[in-house]
């Protein structure tokens, strides 16, 4: 469950936990109503019974992030995770489920120890990692699967399913934006990358409208990679295009560093209009990834020593 797979879908199969027809349901709730969990609007105490209804289809409007944990495990995600899906205010619903009393799920997804933290996107598990981490390592976690929804055309937000906090409606979708999220949803990205250019012309220091732009772009140029690619930029580091594209497929498998360190090294032996083509990427990939991530803020310092 590590960064280099973050990417692609793992070989689960989620058919065995449907709601059934009928049937009694597990223990912990009702089928198709998930309980929220204390504190969390966007927060559900999801079972076996109601796992079709509050993960799955859920999923396909929103990124369902699903923490498998166990009240025998020492330590745990449970605070981070809810207080993060309070500050992200619906980009993403967090779904807790307790292995032991839903041993299905742990064993459709192969659990052996917990806590193990799975996104759901369009019905499709997407690993993102195992054990407790710190909130910054987290949230940079979340940021990637926030990257890979929107690349997938996934832009919705999930309904609050508990009381709503006062910082989370102040949080609540921008209609400002509906615009750029609508083209997005339907895949007219040029469509999109319109809409964030017009909001940056009444707004240039707008930050959303910035980062949804840079997010749109990244996935138009990475939607026919040529084969060949990688072996094109390590063949050859004079190549510009190859350097930068590699970078973007990179930067979209959450290699972040990588993409960082790749393009420092090509403005370190590139000069004029080339260095400053390869800078002004960078800097729309720093902005892809969020100015306050501790990876950009880092790269930040590496970019000016390379230039200065």
């Amino acid at each position: 469950m590590s960064q280099s797979n973050f990417s692609r879908p793992g070989a689960v199969d989620l058919s065995s936990l449907r709601k059934p027809a009928g049937g009694a349901p597990a223990a912990g709730g009702a089928p198709g109503a998930g309980s929220a969990a204390g504190g969390g609007a966007y927060v559900l105490e999801v079972t076996e019974a109601n796992f079709q209804a509050d993960v799955i289809e859920r999923s396909l409007q929103a990124p369902v992030v699903v923490e498998l944990w166990s009240p025998r495990a020492q330590g745990g995600l449970g605070d981070v995770l809810i207080k993060l899906s309070t500050e992200y205010a619906g980009k993403f619903l967090l779904a807790r489920i307790d292995v032991d009393a839903n041993p299905q799920v742990a064993q459709a997804f192969g659990v052996q120890a917990v806590p193990v933290v799975i996104a759901i996107l369009r019905g499709q598990p997407v690993p993102l990692f195992q054990g407790v981490l710190g909130e910054p390592e987290v949230r940079q976690y979340l940021d990637q699967l926030l990257t890979v929804a929107v690349a997938n055309g996934i832009t919705g937000r999930a309904e609050p399913v508990g009381p709503v906090a006062e910082a989370a409606e102040e949080d609540a979708p921008n209609p400002r934006y509906e615009k750029a999220d609508n083209a997005v949803a339907a895949g007219d990205l040029d469509g999109a990358i319109a809409a964030y250019e017009e909001l940056l012309k009444e707004t240039p220091n707008d930050a959303e409208a910035k980062s949804g732009l840079a997010r749109v772009q990244l996935v138009k140029r990475t939607q026919d990679v040529p084969a060949d690619v990688r072996t094109r930029a390590a063949d050859n580091p004079a190549d510009v295009e190859a350097q930068l594209l590699v970078a973007d497929v990179d930067l979209m498998g959450g290699h972040v560093d990588d993409a960082f360190a790749r393009l420092i090294s090509t403005v370190q032996a590139t000069a004029g209009d080339e260095r400053n083509a390869v800078r002004l990427h960078l800097l729309e990939l720093f902005d892809v990834v969020g100015a306050d991530d501790e990876r950009v803020v880092k790269a930040r310092r590496r970019l000016m020593a390379a230039l200065f």
